[in-house]
């Protein structure tokens, strides 16, 4: 079977090679290699786990200019949710990075250039060798062209941010008050009701409203966490 064009694959990813020798490289699974004949020949799994660490840290630095106002935790959440299996897998079908991966008889028969886990692998392996031929700078801009569009997606809203917690955090480092919650006012039908809660925390007295008692509280902790960031 005739290879196909690596240029294709290069205008999809959005880079092209200095030197195709490390774009090949990525492209090589294991499946492929032990079929050789020539020992000496490496496949992706190196890239990969090199292309693993330059994804992790382009994308902490990504999401930390993109939302200044998160914490360690909550980044952590996006991240992970960002760089799974799934999500690389997704970004490889976008490129069709499938019809590109050298795969064994075997692998190739049972359908490997489909599988998430071989696709999310070569994503590493690919960006290890953006990383490798281009530097940081290229590897950096690889990143934001695909992974950019799905921050807004997968960022965590609002209303799932666990602001109670990171009230009782900031308590317990720096005051000896515990943060006191009481219902003040419901409004609304059973069905469509509206909660307000107040928040006492230390000097700070606040409010805040929602579909649910949970969700008011959390309003209310939000507010309270606004006016102990300006002090």
């Amino acid at each position: 079977m005739m290879n196909p064009d690596l240029s294709v694959l290069e205008k999809n990813l959005g880079y092209s090679f200095d030197n195709r020798e490390f774009l090949e490289h990525a492209l090589r699974h294991s499946s492929f290699v032990n079929e050789l004949p020539d020992k000496d020949t490496e496949d992706n799994e190196r890239l990969e786990f090199l292309g693993d660490s330059v994804l992790s840290l382009i994308i902490s630095h990504l999401l930390i200019d993109r939302f200044p106002e998160l914490n360690e935790g909550d980044l952590s959440k996006i991240r992970s949710n960002l760089v799974n299996e799934y999500q690389l897998a997704e970004i490889a079908k976008k490129i069709n990075l499938g019809k590109f991966i050298r795969l064994g008889k075997g692998e190739m028969q049972s359908g490997g250039q489909e599988k998430s886990s071989i696709l999310a692998d070569t994503v590493e392996a690919l960006l290890a060798a953006t990383y490798l031929d281009g530097g940081f700078p290229r590897a950096f801009e690889v990143v934001r062209l695909h992974f950019s569009g799905l921050f807004d997606g997968l960022a965590i809203p609002e209303e799932n941010q666990d602001f109670k917690s990171r009230i009782q955090e900031f308590v317990q480092a720096y005051s000896k008050s515990q943060p006191a919650y009481s219902i003040i006012n419901e409004t609304g039908p059973d069905h469509d009701k509206i909660f307000e809660v107040e928040l006492v925390v230390g000097s700070i007295t606040t409010r805040g409203a929602g579909k649910s008692k949970k969700a008011a509280e959390q309003a209310a902790a939000q507010n309270a966490l606004k006016q102990l960031n300006k002090t």
